[in-house]
């Protein structure tokens, strides 16, 4: 599929035809397609703003600029495609993928012309540590009706009663932690999460492929293989990643110059560094911290 080319907008078409379930953490978010949907504050002990299960048909489209929570989609039924890593992947039944906080977040559906999925969504308090880490995949398997289940047993839950936060918190419980085991899967070799801890510490240094691998003891093939076996994406193109990641926090969080915070990750030439954000986020640095500056929780599609 082919990559971002141009700057995205915001979006939010969910069209007549496409049917939602969802659990909001509070009352006060009561953006249309939310509005009715039953509340549990428990979510919010887990960082989660809402929960959900949708069955998503023609026209529907969602593009969020700029995503402030983590957001977790595994799909049960039909296919559909999100932006990620620089252009718009599938999303099948059985599978998965993890959009970390500050990027784009796009939806839209596949030739199958019905997605079903079961979707979380953090928004990170500041100081939290977000769900996504150095080492989590961004798209992978996954056996989507453990999480399908729990999101329709805490909104069945909350239909009989309210008041029982007992067993609601059971119900929290699981969905978060079905997401924490996609995000933090056991690494197949200790090496290669060691590696990514190290370059995560330090991504404005000229990393390559033979250095990072060295990194790790191993060879750059051998690396290769196993980065896209646990992360479904080359070591290149996580790095990419992790410096496109930190930049956009950098973006929202600080005042520093987009030259600054392009030398941070790792570019020399801010023009190339612009190009790059383009291609990833689908918008411009620049756009990226104007929309930042101006989130409101209760505002967004997200």
């Amino acid at each position: 599929m082919s990559s971002v080319q141009q700057s995205l907008t915001d979006i939010h078409i969910l069209g007549d035809k496409t049917k939602v379930l969802a659990v909001r953490a509070a009352d006060s978010d009561d953006r249309d397609w939310l509005r009715g949907s039953p509340t549990s504050p428990l979510l919010a002990q887990f960082n989660i703003l809402h929960v959900g299960v949708m069955v998503a048909r023609p026209p529907f489209e969602v593009v969020r600029t700029d995503q402030s929570g983590t957001f977790f989609l595994a799909c049960f039924g039909g296919s559909g495609s999100i932006l990620s890593d620089g252009g718009w992947k599938e999303v099948s039944a059985g599978t998965a993928c993890l959009l970390p906080p500050h990027n784009v977040n796009a939806l839209k559906v596949g030739k199958s012309k019905e997605w079903s999925f079961a979707w979380v969504r953090f928004l990170e308090s500041p100081g939290s540590i977000p769900v996504a880490t150095t080492n989590s995949p961004a798209r992978g398997d996954f056996d989507p009706d453990p999480l399908h289940m729990a999101v329709r047993g805490l909104h069945a839950e909350l239909a009989v009663s309210v008041e029982s936060a007992a067993l609601q918190h059971h119900w929290v419980e699981l969905i978060h932690g079905y997401v924490a085991r996609f995000a933090t899967p056991l690494p197949a070799d200790e090496r290669v999460w060691r590696a990514w801890e190290l370059v995560g510490a330090d991504l404005g240094a000229d990393w390559t492929l033979d250095s990072i691998a060295s990194a790790s003891a191993l060879s750059g093939e051998h690396f290769r293989r196993l980065c896209l076996k646990a992360m479904g994406r080359s070591p290149m193109q996580h790095l990419t990643f992790l410096r496109m990641r930190r930049a956009a926090e950098l973006l929202t969080t600080t005042d520093d110059k987009v030259e600054t915070i392009a030398h941070a990750v790792g570019y020399q030439n801010p023009f190339a560094f612009s190009n790059r954000f383009l291609k990833w986020l689908g918008v411009r640095p620049s756009e990226h911290r104007a929309k930042g500056q101006r989130w409101n929780p209760e505002s967004q599609c997200g």
